[in-house]
């Protein structure tokens, strides 16, 4: 018989925690942030700073909830499934409007939307075959696409020739990576799913 203690059984992470919160509240800070933006008229007044504050916001607590989920253990299955939705609910809207508005082509957002929801659909069914990480290609994506929504919701980006030049130019790298790191993690969801059926036991 071991003389070491034995290891306590790990106790249940409850959905009400910090990082849940903050999943939670980038979602109800949606509506608003829509009615920040087409309230602005495209006046690119107060109101569009207020629009642009509030992606900030979300965008940093997106971020800061991450951190805590994996530095407190906090990782929960509601998370799991909230914190991809908050995401897609805040960057979606955020595109839609700005085609509702005249300021992106319609395309760019349903390619981006197609994809977005798309994958996010595929890696839950194939999570029977195994967990598909995020890759480094897929943050950078994160990353492009919530800095070209800022700078097309930045209201000088609308009177400062340049600042539009970059902002157009972001968006379609964000484009770029977005579709590349789609067909990735197709790549990924088909080998996972031919692992599987050549090893029906194993799980990656």
């Amino acid at each position: 018989m071991s003389d070491s203690p034995e290891s306590p059984a790990q106790k249940p992470v409850p959905n009400l925690n910090i990082a849940n919160v903050l999943t939670t509240l980038r979602i109800f800070m949606v509506p608003f942030f829509v009615w920040a933006l087409l309230a602005d008229h495209q006046q690119y007044g107060w109101l569009r700073w207020v629009a642009f504050g509030l992606f900030a916001l979300a965008i940093y607590t997106d971020k800061l909830d991450g951190d805590l989920a994996r530095s407190r253990g906090l990782i929960t299955n509601f998370g799991k499934i909230a914190d991809p939705i908050a995401d897609k609910l805040l960057t979606g809207s955020a595109l839609v409007l700005f085609s509702v508005l005249g300021e992106l082509p319609w395309w760019i957002t349903v390619v981006i939307l197609v994809r977005e929801w798309g994958i996010t659909l595929m890696r839950f069914v194939v999570i029977r075959y195994g967990v598909m990480a995020a890759s480094k290609g897929g943050k950078l994506k994160t990353v492009l696409q919530a800095v070209a929504i800022l700078l097309y919701l930045l209201p000088w980006t609308h009177t400062v020739a340049w600042l539009g030049f970059v902002a157009v130019a972001v968006m379609w790298l964000a484009l770029a990576v977005t579709l590349v790191t789609g067909i990735d993690y197709l790549i990924k969801a088909w080998q996972l799913r031919a692992q599987h059926l050549a090893n029906p036991g194993s799980k990656a």
